[in-house]
């Protein structure tokens, strides 16, 4: 006869003294069930917006629910508010805790202690009765409230005491399956009541021992679970057998007698990896797998409910501890590093949450995090549902474990989660504007990032009008945050436009908007663009952004790429002259752009770029690697620079296959470099012209199944002939473009040529005088600071004196733009805008300060909006014809603010890199 499962809804246990207290004081909440979270990305209903929860001082590693009552036990000694710093506001418990699913704080008088005499005591599994009346309690403990037990026991839920229970077992018990009449249980022990029952047993309601139910495993288990009908068992851990069935590390055995229903052989789950965690339902079987070693099985399997075989598996890397099923979706926590195997991020820094459909393991867009915490550092260890609380009407996700914090806050050992409000807003996004033709800006941004909804929409918002003149939605998750693009054909030609970009999730939730970037419509094509674009690159990275970490893709392909490291943006001089050009500055040591796009290993590709440099110590200008986030493992397809200045490609066919330079290029000059490989073999050109050539080889090393990602500025390059002192570089690179196609010899000359053909010219000047005056220092000089500063009230106000020159002969004056770089203080930036006005007094910078300040025009020449980031360089377009009245003269200038939070940025006593900047882009009429 096989025992009763029972149903599977649970009486109220609000009838209870002890219950009933908490609950009853949480009364006038309108109870009210909800329907799914739609506001969130589909088919995810529960939020990432973690709940304030108190917390523990130790591991959690069990959790079980019953009606709004959320239990937890583990290996800790106290429990704090959320919000307390360890060793504040701390309640003495005892390895066990009971909270309300609803408001996260424990619930009064509910605290039995579990106690061991000699060793550490610790609970390890819970689980709840069909009924709702009895929790059980398995672990490490010889004591509950003083009361003996042996490693199992069963609290009486209305009461929350201890009851009569028999059952003891000779180790730690890790999982516990309760069923009406029984309770199954999983762990290190080998004997049950006494008797001989190897890693798992079966007991009665009263903890006598099912004499017939005997399913000896040769390690021990670690995870148990019910099938959705009841008649079977299936049982998680480290064993090989079951019974002397040949079954590792899963099977499933009947409920009523222990027979084998369904044995997995080695070689289904990996030798070295085992099960730590099950769940069933009537959607599947589902599997959280942990293993030792390199390229072992860490993942999750989806098993069928009623055939047993395997749905689907999950073989990303970082083992997996918990798995729950929230409607129709799998929650899983883990410490996951590597996904490639999957489609998804390379080896990386690790995520602790996930969610994937139970019909396939598509990871979706919910990614709330934690640390790695405690103990083995592994993060989360359970995850429980608290479904339609009775005073709130949500649902709750509670998940426990090692952690330390959650979502970067600090937050010990359990935290939470609700199915609505969805409240958290997308991350600002990032974006450039540039115009390489008449009549078009292009405006590029990298996808923003919302932790629990993949899906967002993007609304383009022109010169700060309300109005969006452009609206799209597009899917980013952390580690693939696409480009998105907009083209503004609605442009005239020499005119300046500004542009703000804001994305919004379902459930309304709207970023700030992003700072404004600006471009001035071109009256004529750019040659070197031109030329480059004429070739198809797949990425081509223009190194024009000023600030932030998107590296925008002029390409067309929206290729983009990411700023990692802190790499110094708005370089000037650029390696092409044209209007807004600019280049990129990296440190040497760490700093490096990656493609934010995978790709496939080809045997066919040309690397191009522009470098700058007076290093003796190399480094690695351009290559491919299987990595984004730390070095690669797989690397070859590069450009490196060796000590003596001479350069290298390299790629990796059977052995490391390199050419080099007999020059070279460390002196200080922009230099144009293009490498290829193809059917004519590996060639590497240097300033349009060929350095080196090898016919030998036509193949690069091939990553198989994992992709790969081109970085600029460094990469690993252990074991590579002439390794330079660096692996990273240390310079400015420009003008960065990959191509799935071999350049010929003529079209890389033609590239180096373009870059020297005449176009729209770019003429820089820096002040001849500059200062500030504040209205709290009245009488005071600032002319020799390294810092000018802009605020309304009380007042600063900045003045820079140009020397304007006069147009080149036949073009006339097209743009102008003053460009700034915030200093790197931490209130450099400001919410506020900041005006450009003329100045119209005089003032000097030895001998001006407040009560002698200039007067000011009332004409606004420029507007400088969202300038809220410390060290972003920003252009502030000004009025062409009031610059264009200056040429061959003076143009004084006064940055002023319009409201009172203060602006500070370098003046002309700061680094050249950092000094202020006027730019004129003079062009034929």
């Amino acid at each position: 006869m096989k025992p009763s499962r029972g149903s599977t809804t649970r009486r109220a246990v609000t009838a209870s003294a002890v219950l009933a207290l908490t609950l009853g004081a949480l009364a006038g909440t309108e109870t009210a069930v909800s329907p799914p979270a739609e506001a969130l990305t589909p088919p995810v209903a529960m939020t990432a917006d973690n709940l304030p929860t108190w917390q523990t001082n130790g591991i959690v590693w069990a959790l079980a629910e019953s009606d709004g009552v959320i239990f937890a036990g583990g290996s800790f000694t106290t429990i704090r508010p959320p919000g307390a710093a360890p060793g504040t506001q701390e309640r003495p418990v005892r390895n066990f805790v009971a909270l309300d699913a609803a408001t996260g704080a424990p619930i009064e008088g509910c605290a039995p202690e579990f106690t061991v005499g000699s060793g550490i005591e610790t609970v390890r599994a819970l689980a709840v009765s069909p009924d709702g009346e009895t929790l059980y309690v398995g672990g490490r403990f010889g004591a509950v409230n003083g009361i003996g037990a042996s490693s199992v026991a069963a609290i009486d839920i209305p009461t929350c005491t201890p009851k009569p229970f028999s059952a003891g077992a000779s180790n730690t018990v890790h999982a516990l399956a309760a069923t009406d009449d029984r309770v199954y249980l999983a762990g290190d022990f080998v004997q049950l009541n006494g008797q001989q029952r190897r890693h798992f047993g079966a007991v009665d309601t009263t903890g006598s021992l099912v004499p017939g139910w005997v399913a000896n495993g040769d390690e021990p288990g670690r995870a148990l679970a019910l099938t959705h009908d009841g008649e079977n068992v299936v049982l998680g851990g480290d064993f090989f057998t079951i019974n002397g069935v040949d079954s590792h590390a899963l099977a499933i055995v009947d409920a009523g007698n222990a027979a084998m229903t369904r044995a997995y052989p080695l070689g289904f789950i990996e030798t070295r990896s085992v099960v730590k965690d099950l769940h069933a339902d009537a959607t599947g079987i589902y599997t959280g797998n942990e293993g030792t070693g390199g390229g072992v099985f860490d993942g999750r399997i989806a098993i069928e409910p009623d055939t047993y075989n395997q749905r689907w598996r999950d073989t990303c890397l970082g083992a997996t501890q918990a798995v729950h099923v929230y409607r129709d979706v799998l929650y899983s926590g883990h410490h996951a590093h590597d996904c490639s195997s999957m489609g998804s991020f390379p080896n990386q820094p690790r995520f602790h949450l996930f969610a994937q459909s139970v019909h396939n393991p598509t990871l979706l867009g919910w990614f709330p995090d934690t640390n790695d915490g405690l103990g083995e550092q592994i993060g989360p260890r359970a995850i429980t549902v608290s479904e339609e609380h009775p005073n709130t009407g949500l649902d709750y996700m509670w998940v426990a474990g090692e952690f330390t914090a959650v979502n970067g806050s600090p937050q010990w050992g359990l935290t939470r989660f609700a199915s609505e409000p969805d409240t958290g807003n997308p991350v600002t996004p990032e974006a450039h504007a540039f115009s390489h033709a008449p009549g078009r800006i292009e405006v590029t941004w990298r996808s923003s990032l919302d932790l629990d909804d993949s899906l967002l929409t993007y609304r383009v918002y022109r010169n700060n009008s309300a109005v969006p003149i452009h609206t799209v939605q597009g899917s980013s998750v952390p580690w693939r945050r696409p480009q998105l693009s907009f083209t503004d054909t609605s442009v005239t030609e020499g005119v300046t436009y500004s542009y703000r970009i804001t994305a919004t999730d379902a459930a309304g939730n709207t970023s700030a908007l992003s700072p404004a970037v600006s471009a001035t419509a071109a009256s004529s094509t750019q040659p070197y663009v031109q030329a480059v674009l004429a070739d198809n690159p797949v990425l081509y990275w223009r190194s024009d952004e000023t600030s932030g970490n998107f590296a925008s893709d002029a390409s067309g392909n929206n290729n983009s790429g990411v700023h990692r490291g802190g790499p110094q943006r708005g370089v000037l001089p650029p390696a092409v002259n044209g209007p807004s050009a600019a280049s990129i500055g990296h440190n040497g040591t760490s700093t490096y752009t990656y493609s934010d796009t995978p790709f496939a290993s080809t045997n066919t590709f040309s690397v191009e770029t522009w470098f700058r440099t007076t290093t003796t110590q190399g480094g690695k200008l351009i290559g491919f690697g299987n990595r984004i986030l730390e070095n690669s493992s797989m690397r070859d397809r590069h450009v490196y620079m060796r000590n003596d200045g001479r350069l290298v490609f390299g790629v990796n066919s059977g052995g490391t296959r390199t050419i080099t330079t007999n020059a070279a290029y460390n002196n200080g000059q922009w230099h144009h470099v293009v490498a290829t490989l193809g059917t004519n073999g590996m060639r590497l050109y240097v300033n349009g012209q060929q350095q080196a050539v090898s016919t030998l080889y036509t193949t690069a090393q091939n990553y198989g199944s994992t992709p790969g990602f081109w970085r600029a500025g460094g990469d690993s390059l252990a074991n590579w002939p002439n390794r330079p002192t660096t692996d990273y570089f240390q310079g400015q690179l420009d003008e960065i473009a990959v191509y799935h196609s071999t350049l010929s010899a003529a079209r890389v000359n033609a590239h180096f040529q373009a870059a020297s053909v005449p176009s729209d010219t770019v003429v820089e000047a820096v002040p001849t005088a500059d200062t500030y005056v504040n209205q709290a220092a009245p009488n005071t000089v600032h002319g020799t600071h390294q810092q000018l500063a802009v605020r309304s009230s009380p007042a600063y106000e900045s003045y820079l004196r140009f020397d304007v020159p006069t147009a080149p002969p036949g073009t006339v004056l097209k743009a102008a733009t003053l460009r700034i770089r915030l200093t790197n203080d931490a209130h450099a930036g400001s919410e506020d805008d900041q005006i450009v006005v003329p100045v119209v007094g005089d003032w000097s910078e030895a001998g001006t300060t407040w009560n002698t300040r200039p007067g000011l025009g009332t004409d606004v020449l420029g507007t400088l909006t969202g300038a809220n980031s410390p060290g972003a360089v920003h252009g502030i377009p000004l009025d062409t014809a009031a610059v264009n009245a200056a040429l061959g003269g003076e143009l004084d200038l006064a940055v002023v603010g319009e409201g009172p939070s203060s602006l500070w940025f370098w003046s002309r006593q700061a680094s050249a890199a950092n000094q202020p900047r006027l730019l004129l882009t003079f062009g034929a009429p």
